[in-house]
């Protein structure tokens, strides 16, 4: 029944709403979270701008390239395919041929999570978060439980890392 829920949820992302600039920007947000660069470099400039954390900002800042990592352990151990909808290949690339978690999401929301903690303001950042990791089953990448499993594992993530 979940499995069913999953599978239309993804075939109502991959096919509704879909045009030139909404699928632009799905792929440039795709672009953005990968490997968790995005995070990082968010985590330096804010080091710069508030210099009273600058150690803490940096740590969120590595957790997205970091929160990958420990993704992809967690991918060889569920080891779930990426989806395969017939007639609608998926509009990106990816480094592996695992699915659950997203790793997109996983790193947005361990950074978001993190950063929140140094400043509670820094919640705005959930809104990049959500964008990179909606657009994983509107491009196809991911079932959109993956990306729930993402942003548990994420949010974990950022709870547990030392600042």
């Amino acid at each position: 029944m979940l499995q069913a829920l999953d599978s239309r949820l993804l075939y109502a992302m991959r096919t509704r709403f879909h045009g030139p600039t909404a699928e632009r920007i799905a792929k440039g947000l795709g672009v953005l979270g990968e490997y968790g660069w995005i995070w990082l470099a968010i985590g330096i400039v804010l080091a710069f701008i508030d210099t009273d954390n600058s150690d803490d900002w940096v740590t969120a800042g590595i957790l997205g390239p970091v929160a990958i990592g420990v993704n992809f352990v967690v991918k060889l151990i569920v080891r779930r395919p990426r989806p395969v909808l017939e007639g609608l290949p998926p509009l990106g690339g990816a480094p592996s041929s695992l699915s659950f978690p997203s790793a997109h999401a996983t790193s947005s929301f361990a950074c978001a999570t993190a950063m929140t903690r140094i400043a509670p303001e820094a919640a705005v950042l959930y809104v990049l978060a959500f964008a990179i990791a909606a657009c994983r089953p509107y491009l196809g990448m991911h079932y959109p439980s993956d990306v729930l499993g993402g942003i548990v594992l994420g949010i974990a993530l950022g709870l547990v890392v030392p600042l």
